[in-house]
């Protein structure tokens, strides 16, 4: 092959190149769109079963339609995500979170040899079957500012059979509402 042959060929190249580069600079001169001040589509999402209703900080869930769907033996094994981080035995001790032993219906920030957030020890509401759910959401926007970093229990059955299971952990369990 010759040097002609070559310089063909990578003209060749070169003028597709701009060719492809060049279309698109001259459409979109010809074709002028207006970007929208926000990126992205509003989407209205319809939740079953009226359970969950979103308004503009909080969730207003229908508890005992929730609990209905929970599960004490799911439950425990859903909580092994959170045995990382939290003990539930009775006379357990504190790991990089608070002891869950009587977690349910005692004041948030209440285990006295744990160091919480400021925003856990200022919030002073107890854990409700409401507060544990809205908090199992998604811990960090329940209670913006607490240091806990997990992400969250999306599925309704995950987060009731969780609360179950932390409620049967307790020296006296709650009746359900």
């Amino acid at each position: 092959m010759d040097s002609f042959e070559i310089n063909k060929i990578i003209t060749a190249i070169l003028l597709v190149v701009l060719l492809v580069f060049g279309v698109g600079k001259i459409s979109d001169i010809i074709f002028k769109t207006n970007k929208p001040d926000i990126d992205g589509y509003k989407v209205e999402i319809k939740t079953s079963d009226k359970l969950v209703s979103k308004t503009s900080s909080e969730s207003q869930v229908d508890i005992l339609a929730l609990l209905a769907m929970g599960d004490v033996e799911h439950g425990k094994k859903v909580f092994k995500k959170c045995a990382a981080c939290h003990s539930i035995k009775q006379g357990g001790g504190n790991k990089i979170g608070p002891k869950l032993w009587n977690v349910m219906f005692r004041p948030v920030g209440a285990v006295s040899d744990y160091k919480y957030s400021k925003s856990l020890t200022e919030y002073k509401k107890n854990w409700t079957w409401e507060e544990m759910n809205g908090f199992l959401i998604k811990p960090s926007t329940w209670i913006k500012g607490n240091k806990m970093g997990f992400a969250g229990l999306k599925k309704e059955k995950d987060r009731a059979s969780v609360i179950l299971y932390l409620n049967q952990n307790s020296d006296s369990p709650k009746t359900l509402p």
